[in-house]
């Protein structure tokens, strides 16, 4: 199995999508396009010791790469040769069996959508986050790839969910909730108001408003919302729990001075909630899997963005969307931009 890698993407390229790619190298046994400025990947080839065996590493060269300021539109109309668009091109073709960027998200949805296309049923994608709950885990989408939504695209949102969670989670039917204000289907905007008319009458376990506060309880496998909605909410859950591993750690006047016996509770506890832990998130509506990790992902976090690449090539996520976008199939033109 091969994974490409934008080595060009990320606040620390190209460190550390190649350093994460070579540990996934090593430890996944899988193998590893890195698409980038050769010149600049080889200089850090060179220094990570142990190397990865050569035929686990291939490189495709580059010398253009999206900056995470820029307008993913724009860039990609001028820079053809893009790495996240060539990376893009190498799983849609086939040559690679997923795809992983931690640069500039938007070029990372723009370019899956330019060479993969969306899957038949589906308008836009949707970016789909594992998030750790009380008893288990929820699918979370969308995470940012659509802002501005339609009352139907969270329908297909929520189709896509239940996709996954079959695949993911495991579980036979999957619950659906909706993120809202309250729990009264009434409560909220004419977004969320239409949306709940749509998945009461879908088919789906759907089982109604979901508060943020409910969440991390467990009360639904796959919550669905707009992605301006969606980004918010993740990033103030980041940062909230950033903020409580530090309060927790400095009950010890720091996590290194915590006793032996407290060290392995702090250490669960990062590995509970550290979005490094989880390492990316599928983006779901495109024929093609492309995994978008964060910006200031770690080596380890791109190792782990590998391995979900490698897990839903493994588990076909694409055969099971596909399938339980059926219903959907005729309102939505196949690959639609």
């Amino acid at each position: 199995m091969c994974i490409a890698v934008d080595a060009m993407g990320g606040d620390f390229a190209p460190r550390v999508p190649v350093e994460g790619a070579c540990l996934a190298a090593r430890s996944l046994g899988v193998s590893i396009t890195l698409v980038g400025k050769a010149s600049l990947i080889r200089k850090e080839l060179e220094r990570i010791q142990p190397a990865p065996p050569d035929e686990k590493v291939s490189l495709v060269d580059t010398p253009e790469w999206i900056e995470m300021g820029e307008s993913p539109a724009t860039a990609l109309r001028t820079k053809k040769s893009a790495s996240v668009l060539l990376a893009a091109g190498l799983a849609a073709k086939g040559k690679a069996q997923a795809m992983v960027s931690a640069g500039n998200s938007g070029a990372a949805m723009v370019a899956a959508m330019r060479k993969m296309r969306t899957l038949p049923g589906v308008e836009r994608p949707a970016i789909a986050i594992v998030m750790p709950n009380k008893t288990g885990q929820t699918i979370f989408l969308d995470a940012g790839a659509t802002v501005d939504c339609r009352p139907q695209n969270l329908l297909q949102f929520a189709h896509m969910g239940v996709a996954y969670a079959l695949c993911r989670l495991g579980v036979e039917k999957p619950r659906v909730g909706l993120l809202g204000i309250g729990e009264e289907p009434t409560k909220g905007n004419s977004l969320t108001r239409e949306a709940h008319q749509l998945l009461r009458k879908s088919g789906l376990n759907f089982v109604g408003n979901v508060e943020p506060n409910e969440m991390m309880e467990g009360v639904a496998d796959v919550v669905v919302c707009d992605g301006f909605v969606g980004n918010i909410a993740l990033k103030t859950m980041e940062g909230f729990a950033e903020f409580a591993l530090q309060v927790f750690a400095g009950q010890f006047g720091s996590e290194e001075g915590a006793s032996a016996e407290m060290q392995p509770h702090i250490e669960a506890a990062k590995r509970h909630i550290d979005w490094a832990e989880y390492g990316g998130a599928l983006l779901l509506g495109v024929n093609g899997l492309c995994v978008i990790s964060h910006g200031r992902s770690t080596p380890t976090a791109i190792a782990r963005a590998i391995q979900l690449g490698k897990e839903a090539s493994e588990k076909q996520v694409i055969t099971s969307l596909s399938r339980h976008l059926l219903p959907l199939q005729g309102e939505v033109p196949a690959g639609k931009k």
